[in-house]
């Protein structure tokens, strides 16, 4: 797992591979089981982060009239953020839950501020992971927004095709804004 990890470093950061190891050798890796819930809705935030090395988390809420709503999907090289350094306090208004057995690298608030300290092209590597999400997040949420639930369905197949072999249609069907039923229709429709 730690490939992946020297892999994805080496695609951001010009660090040394002395440097790189002495990070890698500092991280915390765990393994979760499928079902294994990370954060549940209304739990007290964590100052903690994870990078999906192997494995799907799904990030979802549950309305107040007891639905579920997925909003996104973590799959490998994708990092996840819990806390809120502007708003300590809160409950978190998601959970995130193992989709599959996943292998996450767990990180803390404190111990990658020090690691900045340490290696500051590591806390550039960080910005600039962060900068894609975002910028991928909001493209992801305009075309969402303007599109049907057919189309949403058809950018899935483009962007994100994995995801049909490996999350339930129900969770999918969710995060594309649709019912099940609905999910089903398209996709007998797009396969004629």
């Amino acid at each position: 797992m730690k490939e992946i990890l020297t892999t994805y470093m080496a695609k951001y950061t010009s660090l040394n591979e002395t440097e790189q190891h002495a990070i890698l050798d500092a991280l915390i890796i765990e393994t979760f089981e499928k079902g294994s819930h990370l954060i549940k809705q209304g739990d007290s935030p964590k100052e903690i982060c994870f990078f999906v090395l192997k494995g799907c988390v799904r990030k979802y809420q549950i309305a107040e009239y007891g639905k579920e709503i997925t909003t996104h999907f973590f799959t490998e090289e994708e990092a996840i953020l819990l806390f809120d350094a502007e708003k300590p306090e809160q409950e978190s208004p998601f959970s995130l839950t193992c989709v599959e057995d996943c292998v996450l690298v767990v990180g803390d608030l404190k111990s990658e501020h020090e690691m900045y300290k340490k290696y500051t092209e590591l806390e550039t590597m960080s910005r600039r992971m962060m900068e894609n999400y975002l910028s991928q997040t909001q493209q992801e949420f305009a075309t969402f927004i303007h599109s049907s639930p057919e189309e949403r369905y058809k950018t899935l197949i483009n962007n994100r095709p994995d995801l049909l072999k490996r999350v339930p249609q129900h969770q999918l069907a969710s995060y594309l804004g649709m019912t099940p039923e609905s999910l089903s229709r398209i996709k007998k429709r797009i396969q004629l």
